[in-house]
């Protein structure tokens, strides 16, 4: 990666630490003549990352989820700075930030490039979403009756509280808690885990990533929510089927050169490693 000599920053201002943060790095940045925006404002509009050669996200991952369709767009690698919980895309801590701030400023990074779910819920309504799409009733306390075809060809009806379509990347949220598998986030699969599904046979199911989803709606008199990465949320009337395929698009997401995902899986999850025998 070039050095970079234009760099946004997005601020999470809501997270301890965070504006904080922001005021050393942009310090650091401007210092090593590279030209800065900032804003802390977390649905950035379209356009705004045009010219830049990078985007700062300090926040939670629920910030770098609310930047990523932007950076998908415009191509902007996202390094993700955690001030957040969990931290699986925010994968820099804020020591970290500061101690390698100076080499990431020289482009010593390398970039991965994650899938994303691309989402029609009518003729004229598309989103795209990083970690996953989930469709359910739009009354929390009804379940539906969810049709799904792949490829023209049917796969099963669930009745159930709704299911959850995830990207590789989306696999350690709430696919993960909805008891789907962990993907290797280079793997080129979508993810379909259903939410409570009135059956004994729960099951997540794996789709190659050129295959096309339908999902149709047979509740009678049910409208469904589609949310995006749990913010950006459509709905989709009975007569509508939603369509969910791997987008064109893929978003490019800065991690340190020594990045291991299953270590940081590991950690995050607090795998406690095999059976120990006693002596």
């Amino acid at each position: 990666m070039n050095a970079l000599r234009s760099l946004a920053f997005v601020t999470n201002a809501d997270k301890p630490g965070a504006p904080e943060l922001t005021r050393e790095l942009l310090v650091l940045a401007k210092a090593a003549g590279v030209k800065t925006k900032h804003t802390s404002r977390l649905d950035i509009p379209r356009g705004w990352l045009t010219g830049c050669d990078a985007c700062c996200v300090i926040g939670g991952d629920g910030t770098l989820l609310g930047v990523a369709r932007e950076a998908a767009r415009a191509q902007v690698p996202i390094i993700g700075v955690n001030r957040g919980s969990l931290g699986f895309l925010t994968t820099f801590s804020a020591d970290e930030a500061r101690v390698q701030f100076s080499s990431l400023l020289r482009g010593e990074f390398n970039v991965a490039y994650r899938s994303l779910l691309a989402c029609s819920t009518s003729a004229s309504r598309h989103d795209i979403a990083l970690n996953d799409v989930l469709i359910k009733d739009q009354i929390n306390s009804r379940i539906v009756r969810l049709e799904v075809f792949a490829n023209n060809q049917l796969v099963t009806e669930y009745t159930c509280d709704g299911l959850i379509f995830s990207t590789p990347t989306g696999s350690t949220a709430y696919n993960l808690s909805a008891g789907g598998p962990l993907m290797s986030p280079d793997a080129g699969v979508i993810a379909m885990t259903p939410i409570c599904p009135h059956t004994l046979s729960n099951r997540s199911i794996i789709f190659r990533d050129d295959v096309c989803l339908r999902v149709h709606n047979r509740s009678p008199g049910s409208t469904l929510l589609v949310a995006m990465d749990g913010q950006r949320n459509h709905v989709s009337c009975a007569d509508t089927p939603i369509e969910i395929t791997i987008s064109a698009l893929k978003l490019p997401l800065a991690q340190r050169l020594d990045y291991e995902h299953f270590a940081v899986v590991r950690t995050k999850l607090h795998w406690s490693g095999g059976f120990i025998e006693k002596k």
